[in-house]
Formats: structure tokens, sequence, C-alpha cells
């Protein structure tokens, strides 16, 4: 199944180079975690969310063909300066 989402979200997003994928075992199921580029994030979630639903019913589903359970999560990294903070503790 990995070699199917390497392949969906890789020919998806503008930056492949940057696509993660590691498989995780949580209490019997297999947790996808998913990082992309931060430009490619909107374009991995799609509107209203229905890109990523889409791949993660067509994991579902070849999961269960194989006697699997399986999902995907997106893990969005944060990208850009951390806040700062003046010497009271407020935000600069």
């Amino acid at each position: 199944m990995q070699e199917f989402l390497e392949y969906v979200i890789k020919n998806l997003v503008e930056e492949p180079e940057d696509v993660s994928i590691r498989p995780v075992e949580r209490n019997g199921v297999t947790v996808y975690e998913l990082r992309v580029s931060p430009v490619d994030t909107a374009r991995v979630i799609g509107r209203k969310g229905s890109t990523i639903n889409a791949i993660r019913a067509l994991l579902i589903a070849g999961s269960a063909r194989q006697g699997k359970r399986s999902v995907l999560e997106l893990i969005e990294e944060v990208d850009g300066p951390e806040m700062e903070e003046d010497a009271t503790g407020g935000e600069v």
C-alpha cells in the first residue's frame, strides 16, 4: 500500500522529492504518516478535503482486500519563522 500512496501523491504534488510516507503500527492498524512540502499541502487536501478523502477511501479499500486496516494521516509542517516573545512574555 505504501508504494500505491507514493505513486499517487508524488504524481499529484509539485515537489515530489519532498514526499515522505512512513508506516507506523498502532493497535493492529497501519497508520501512514504523510509529509509533503508546505506548498503542496493544499493540493493534497483538495477542495473541502475531496482529494485526501478519495485517497483515503482507496487506501481503505485496498487494505481491506489484503485483510488489513490502514489509515492516512497528513502531518503538516509549519513553514516560516516562529513567533518571538519579549521579556514580559508577550508577543513581539
